[in-house]
Parts: structure tokens; sequence; C-alpha cells
């Protein structure tokens, strides 16, 4: 079986070095397509390093753009690319720009289409984010769903046929990695950090980097935050904070750093004391870290973090963080909620058998 999977964004990356894992055990060939949509060493190079993923057999280098601009270029590169490979199925991850265009390739040519982590919804359609997961999902001849909520989203859509309860595989990843991570990574001794204490931060959605007010108020929740903020900034982010000319209202218990690759992220997630994020990916490794977080948004596609206590919500004007305080988790297990951790396996056989 011949599978092109399509990536281009670093959680991307770490989701499919699982399932890679898996097609190449299974005696399965992949081709892998990096878009370039994040492109540079601490974005994407080591991850491909730290995950032991096989170099792009493609590497569109389409960089950043315009959405439009950016989706219209991987799609036509794509679709070269699978005219020449003619694959059984392409596989997709999440929900960026590259999602979107391997699923509109893949769709025109009649591919059958597959997508990896199908059915989140935040029911906020100004998210790019939110119109190419809905989009991949009503595209796809198999949708992989990592929980039960995921499942029930599609059906309300009338998606029935082809959705699979599979589990997480990021979870796959922090139990195949963590290991690893926690002899390889020395990022505490580099920044001077003990364990619990300091929080970790991460920012780079559109809807607050983009804008001056939200960013604002961000850093103005977190003047008095009682413990150091370490801050490991997308390079986007940091370009806009530079250019909005916020760095000197940056409060300084804030230690803004640059991106750091997967083990060091996931050393600094496991450590911390409490994690603030807007990424979909960092919550549900706080969780399965047994790690609270405060999700800077007024929604999530990750509702079972709220109900079981794990994560809170900071809301639309971040109203939350005024008083940082750590959630109180109930007792509920990543099983529980994200599967056992073998959902790259279930994948791949779903794969096969539907061929």
């Amino acid at each position: 079986m011949k599978v092109v999977t399509v990536v281009g964004a670093r959680p991307q990356f770490i989701k499919a070095a699982p399932v890679g894992r898996a097609l190449r055990r299974a005696g399965h060939r992949e081709i892998l397509v990096h878009t370039g949509q994040h492109y540079d060493d601490d974005m994407a190079d080591v991850f491909f390093r730290e995950l032991d993923i096989p170099a792009p057999s493609v590497n569109l280098e389409i960089g950043s753009g315009a959405h439009g601009a950016q989706t219209g270029q991987m799609l036509m590169r794509l679709e070269e690319v699978l005219l020449s490979e003619r694959p059984e199925w392409v596989l997709i991850y999440g929900d960026t720009n590259s999602t979107l265009a391997g699923a509109l390739a893949a769709a025109k040519l009649q591919i059958p289409l597959a997508h990896v982590e199908a059915g989140m919804r935040s029911y906020n359609r100004r998210m790019p984010e939110e119109i190419n997961r809905v989009v991949s999902d009503h595209l796809s001849d198999l949708l992989f769903s990592p929980t039960r909520t995921g499942v029930a989203n599609l059906q309300k859509e009338g998606i029935t046929k082809g959705v699979h309860l599979v589990g997480d595989v990021m979870y796959d990843a922090l139990r195949l990695f963590l290991p690893v991570a926690s002899k390889q990574s020395t990022i505490l001794k580099t920044l001077g950090l003990e364990p619990a204490s300091y929080a970790l931060m991460t920012v780079h959605r559109a809807g607050t980097v983009d804008s001056e007010e939200r960013l604002s108020q961000l850093f103005e929740r977190l003047a008095d935050a009682p413990l150091p903020i370490v801050f490991p900034a997308h390079p986007r982010t940091r370009k806009r904070i530079e250019a909005l000319g916020l760095l000197h209202k940056m409060p300084a218990q804030i230690l803004i750093i640059p991106p750091v690759g997967y083990f060091d992220m996931l050393v600094l997630e496991s450590k911390a004391s409490l994690v603030l994020t807007d990424s979909g990916g960092v919550q549900r490794e706080a969780f399965f870290l047994a790690v609270p977080s405060v999700i800077l948004r007024g929604e999530t596609e990750w509702p079972e973090l709220i109900s079981c206590g794990a994560s809170v919500l900071a809301g639309e004007d971040f109203a939350a963080l005024r008083i940082i305080k750590s959630p109180e988790t109930k007792s509920v297990s990543p099983a529980d909620l994200f599967g056992r951790g073998d959902a790259s396996d279930r994948i791949v056989g779903a794969l096969k058998e539907c061929q």
C-alpha cells in the first residue's frame, strides 16, 4: 500500500511520526510531502531529527504567505505530486492550510482521502483552522477521530460513513518520546529553572497574534502573575509583537525565548506548574502530563479538558487571567478520553482494510 502523507506545520510532524512508524512497521510505503508551511530549523528541521522522521520525499518549499495564496500554491504543487505518485491513500492531519490543500488536491483527483484528527470543532468560523477542518472532513473518505466528541460532531453534520474512533496520535507520540526527551533535554538547566517554579505560555493563533488590542490585553492580565512565565515565541508571533511595538508592554516576569524542539517542549510542559496556551496540541499534552492549563481563547475544540477540570478558558478578553489559578482536575486518565496510545496502529489497520 502506497500512502502520500501531507504535512507542513510542527504539530503535524509530531502527529505523523508515530503513524509513519506504524506504516513502515506494517510494510507499507509512505511518500512524505512537506509543504514548507513551517520551514526554518526551529519550526521544522529539528522535529524531523528528534522524531526520527525520514527526510521528506518531496519538499514543496511554499513558505509563508496570505491564506489564499499559500493554499493555492500548495494545491497546485500537490496535484503534480499526486498525479505522479497515484497513491492508494492521501493522509492529512489537523487543520492547517496544508491540511486543506491536501484535501482539495486528493478530492479533485478522486484519490481516497483520510483525515487524522477529524471531527474537531470550535464552532467559531472566524478561525481559519475551523474552515480548514470542516472542509477537510466533508471531503474525506476515512475520518479518524481522537474523541467521542469528534464522532458526535461529525454525526451532527451528517457524516457517519468511514468514521473511526481511534484515539489521539499525539498521545501515541508523547508516550513514545517522553522517556527520550527526559534523558536528552537540558532546557531547564539552560534557562536556570527548577521544576514547578514557572508557568509555560504559547501563543500563535491569528485571532490573538494579529490584534494589538488582544495582545495588549493578554500582557496586561499577566502583569501580576505570581511566577515567571516562559514564553517560546513562534517566529510570526515574535514579529507581530515587535511590529506592534508591544515588547515594552510585556511584563518583566515573561521570559521570551526562541521556539524549542519537541523534546525541550515536552520537558518544559512536564515540569511547569501551569500551562497557558491557545494551541490545541499543547492543551492535550499538558493534560497527558497531568499539568493544569489555561486556554487563551473563548472556546476550545477539546471540551473534554474543560469538563474534567484539567483546563479553564481564559475568555475572549482573558478575564480568567486576572488571578492565575490552577484548575482542579478530576480523577480522569488520558485513556478515558483519548485512547490507549495505539491510535497509529488503528489508523494503519483501517487504511489497509479499506484499501
